[in-house]
């Protein structure tokens, strides 16, 4: 463990802002811990009693432009950065006018341009994204980022670092160190040095520490000027000492170690030694506490009602003819479209791995733009965490991220980012604005790709509260859904673009005498079939299956006289059938296809809508999904494994036969 700094005389916090800062975060601290104790609170708090000179530390060196992003050690920092006592006491009490309203706790505070999460590393790409929205905007503001010994374990981290300091990012890395993750001795876990660490991707490093306050001043005012300089990101070291447990009351450090640290504490230095000025500031800290308590407690109990959604019956969808096509490629179609988005908004940019000419795109799908759109269409290193992460702090720095993962096997890489980070910030921060993230992958088989290129993973997604999941197809310009998202809520979404897509014409696949139309929505929900009487079946798809689903659609009228219509969603989360229901009465069975597997999948959700809810007649139900095998390269196999309109064919005569 790196010991912090030997503390000089007496001298060493004499009664300044600094002190007056440190001091009111030592008391809040102290009384989060009595009010658990006391039941007052529920859940966990971290608290950084030893560690307050860090936090005190920010109000000396942040301007009102900058954003923090701090961890689950949070508490001091959103103090030390100027924002309200109140707010962090009624957050932690769990009332409705806490810094989130009760919904984010002791690890997750917001207010303007500070965020915290429990999630170590989590914030730390998006922290690179808002300092790189920052430069953009010619912004006097940086990004700071607070860490601990724990977050040197974190991939992304390194992620970050490279990309941070490829683009010269204004980002100041705050390395509080203090020898332990949650109880273990880092030097049990942590080969090297940090300083070396960020010095092998071109990071300067300043180090100092809590035990002598004047150099860590000067130390933190230094690192803080390499950055707003625009030399690029910077590492702030801080050697410290935690004088309380992880969590409450879980320490299991040697007890005469944690004693011998509390007579070189900082604090108590100052008040056994600063007289009256300092027992007077002491004084102040406890009362504005005690306040900040009886405010909270004021404070009404969130109504669950505001953050639940409403159950109210959806009114039946309107639909009126999909205009005509103009029998574009699909790859061309969304090429162009994304060159309208970047021509018509500044503050789109593109992200990705080889996505600038002259390859633009593993499917092609960006040529041309990087030419276009210099240095808004732009490689990334193959860091696919970091790459979303980016995406999001842009989003929350205003800008308009349309964040490329080559394929979509790959977006697992990044769950973290998207289901643990971007999904939750609309919600429990609270964010709105012009900001946006679009996450654009291909996805889908019958390529010959293998086990790993291959999948159709979104059942992965599906689900996650704020994150909203759409799919390309034939039948909609691509431009339709991606603007729809970009000018749609704040919630950020992922797109997948089936592969075989790619290579296919707008409307091409509309079999002859089969009319399409579409809903008003934002993301259209698409109906096809022969005219608009009742279907004999339903065919229900998404994405790259909506071709076969029309395939089967034609066979069944032209071979077996079977009379079907297909539903075809943009958006596959959040999904409502409610609004469909009326155009499945009178269908005799009700068939849905996926080419990912079928086990808690999309098609599960509807066959479970439908379940809860039947509808007049209760048609027999059927899917047809992938085989739950990892999908082969060979072709021979790969056909066996992923549904084709042979498979919809199958099953739906089946289940027409069983219904008698």
């Amino acid at each position: 463990m790196t010991a912090p700094l030997q503390p000089a005389l007496e001298t060493d916090l004499p009664a300044t802002p600094l002190l007056q800062r440190a001091l009111l975060i030592r008391r809040a601290e102290e009384r989060l811990l009595e009010l658990f104790a006391d039941g007052e609170l529920s859940g966990t708090v971290h608290c950084c009693i030893g560690q307050e000179l860090v936090g005190a530390t920010l109000g000396e060196i942040l301007i009102p432009d900058d954003t923090v992003f701090s961890n689950h050690r949070c508490h001091g920092h959103y103090l030390g950065a100027g924002h309200d006592l109140e707010g962090l006491f009624a957050e932690i009490m769990g009332r409705r006018d806490g810094a989130c309203r009760g919904l984010g706790g002791s690890q997750h505070l917001h207010r303007d341009g500070f965020y915290s999460g429990g999630i170590l590393g989590g914030l730390v790409p998006i922290a690179a994204g808002a300092g790189m929205a920052h430069g953009l905007d010619a912004s006097p503001g940086i990004a700071v980022a607070l860490i601990g010994d724990g977050t040197l374990g974190e991939g992304v981290l390194y992620e970050t670092m490279n990309l941070a300091a490829l683009w010269h990012l204004p980002l100041l890395l705050v390395l509080e160190r203090n020898g332990v993750a949650q109880s273990t001795d880092t030097r049990t876990t942590t080969a090297g040095t940090a300083a070396g660490r960020a010095e092998a991707f071109g990071i300067p490093v300043v180090e100092t520490g809590t035990a002598d306050p004047a150099a860590l001043s000067a130390a933190a005012a230094h690192a803080t000027h390499k950055v707003r300089s625009g030399a690029g990101p910077a590492m702030l070291i801080i050697d410290t000492y935690r004088l309380a447990p992880h969590s409450k009351g879980d320490d299991h450090r040697d007890p005469a170690q944690i004693a011998a640290r509390w007579l070189r504490d900082p604090l108590r230095r100052a008040l056994d030694q600063g007289g009256e000025t300092i027992a007077a500031l002491d004084r102040a800290a406890r009362e504005r506490v005690e306040q900040a308590v009886e405010t909270a407690r004021a404070s009404p109990i969130p109504d669950p009602n505001v953050l639940l959604p409403r159950t109210a019956d959806p009114e039946p969808a309107c639909f009126h003819q999909v205009a005509a096509t103009d029998g574009r490629r699909v790859v061309t179609a969304l090429r162009d479209g994304l060159k309208a988005l970047l021509d018509t908004d500044p503050g789109v940019l593109l992200l990705g791995e080889d996505v600038e000419d002259p390859y633009g795109g593993a499917f092609k799908a960006t040529a041309g733009l990087s030419t276009l759109f210099p240095g808004r269409v732009r490689n990334t290193p193959i860091s696919e965490a970091a790459i979303v992460g980016i995406g999001t702090g842009l989003a929350l720095g205003g800008r308009r991220a349309l964040v490329e993962i080559m394929f979509g096997d790959f977006v697992l890489l990044a769950a973290d980012q998207l289901i643990n980070q971007a999904a939750k910030l609309h919600t429990v921060y609270g964010t709105s604005g012009p900001g946006r993230l679009v996450l654009r992958t291909p996805m889908g088989g019958h390529r010959g790709y293998g086990p790993t290129h291959s999948q159709t993973l979104d059942r992965h997604l599906v689900g996650v509260p704020g994150l909203r999941v759409a799919a390309l197809h034939s039948l909609l310009d691509p431009l339709t859904i991606y603007r729809g998202l970009l000018d749609g809520d704040s919630d950020p979404a992922v797109v997948l673009e089936n592969k075989l897509l790619y290579g296919r014409r707008l409307g091409a696949s509309l079999p002859d005498g089969f009319i399409a139309w579409q809903t008003a929505d934002t993301l259209p929900t698409v109906r096809v079939a022969p005219d608009d009487t009742t279907a004999d079946v339903t065919l229900i798809g998404y994405g790259g299956m909506l071709d076969e689903l029309l395939t089967a659609a034609d066979r069944l009228f032209a071979e077996h006289d079977v009379l079907a219509q297909v539903l075809c969603p943009a958006q596959i989360f959040p999904f409502d059938l409610g609004p469909l229901r009326p155009l499945l009465a009178g269908s005799r069975a009700i068939v849905v296809a996926e080419e990912g597997q079928g086990f808690a999948s999309f098609g599960a959700e509807v066959l479970a809508q439908l379940a809860e809810r039947p509808v007049p007649g209760r048609p027999r139900l059927a899917r047809v999904a992938a085989a739950p095998v990892p999908i082969p390269a060979a072709p021979s196999l790969e056909g066996a494994v992923l549904p084709t309109a042979d498979s919809v064919v199958t099953a739906t005569l089946e289940v027409l036969h069983g219904a008698g």
